[in-house]
């Protein structure tokens, strides 16, 4: 197959479109769409082909209640780490849609996966949970495509939440992730919306 600009070009709308969602509508995602995410999520890069995520869906609503309370005191922790003008912005961010989106993904790496035969990890097995990130980032492309957002949620206690899904003792927590239909579309990155951070220049060096 030969890759066009229209390829290209579509491949850019969707980059400049996928944004971290934190609105949602509560609107139920399609279950087919649900089963063409996970497809796709397949196509994800890994290393030796260890494909280690391990994916959990959270529908239990006294579960999603459990990981709300985990963040919600994570959240309020990480407040207090900042000054009073700062931790005022801070308070200020919608840093969750756990209570609005339809879908939860606790997304975990196998940190003792065989597949692969330990290939590409022996100096870096942090590898693992890197190709974990890069199927969350196939997903979301995949998603976006869709019309689905996600919101990656990062203020959790990762051990917590193993400990309230009750996954095996060897999965390590990459990201908790909400997934719906957004409730507003924008090319814009909310921190960008309200002042908290803009982009930074790619720091590319040439030696």
């Amino acid at each position: 197959m030969k890759i066009t600009e229209n390829h290209r070009r579509a491949l850019d709308d969707i980059l400049a479109w996928r944004r971290d969602v934190r609105y949602f509508r509560q609107d139920p995602v399609d279950p087919a769409v649900l089963e063409r995410l996970r497809h796709r999520m397949g196509f994800a890069p890994s290393v030796g082909n260890a494909r280690p995520w391990r994916i959990v869906q959270v529908n239990s609503a006294h579960v999603r209640m459990r990981i709300i309370e985990i963040f919600e005191a994570c959240n309020a922790d990480a407040a207090r780490a900042y000054e009073a003008e700062a931790r005022h912005d801070y308070l200020a961010l919608k840093l969750a849609g756990l209570r609005e989106a339809p879908i939860h993904l606790a997304v975990f790496t196998d940190q003792n996966a065989t597949e692969g035969r330990g290939l590409g990890r022996q100096t870096m097995p942090e590898m693992l949970s890197y190709s974990t990130v890069m199927a969350i980032h196939t997903l979301w492309l995949a998603a976006r495509a869709e019309n689905i957002g996600i919101g990656w949620v990062s203020i959790l206690d990762p051990f917590a939440v193993a400990s309230v899904l009750e996954v095996p003792s060897t999965w390590s927590l990459t990201g908790y992730l909400c997934l719906g239909h957004p409730e507003v579309e924008s090319d814009t990155p909310l921190l960008h919306e309200v002042g908290w951070q803009k982009d930074t220049p790619t720091d590319w060096q040439i030696i």
